[in-house]
């Protein structure tokens, strides 16, 4: 998010609403180019930011586990992340949409 990490990647809050108003499901990076930070606290703002801007519906985790970047953490840090979404005031059920929740609803909608 541009408002939490300015650069030419990162989506404007103009844009994030766009997507939402389109039923868009935006996948947050963990890596410190895309969170302007370097631990689980940084993606978990990012996350805050972009709920705030276009609703838990529309948001992912966007890990790219896949060696492409440098992460602060692997998936063993995923609880790592969980504590710091709470630290956000996020309940349980938010962060079981952001983990999981919000994805499997887009595919089932949009997949045959």
């Amino acid at each position: 998010m541009k408002a939490t990490c300015d650069n030419a990647r990162n989506l404007s809050d103009a844009q994030l609403r766009m997507l939402a108003s389109k039923g868009a499901l935006v996948g947050i990076g963990h890596w410190k180019a895309a969170t302007c930070g370097s631990d689980a606290a940084a993606v978990a703002l990012a996350i805050r930011h972009a709920a705030n801007v276009m609703g838990i519906e529309h948001l992912a985790l966007g890990s790219d586990f896949d060696g492409a970047v440098t992460e602060p953490f692997d998936a063993t840090g995923v609880p790592l992340l969980a504590e710091a979404l709470r630290q956000q005031r996020f309940s349980d059920d938010e962060i079981r949409a952001i983990f999981s929740g919000s994805a499997l609803r887009f595919f089932q909608r949009w997949l045959p």
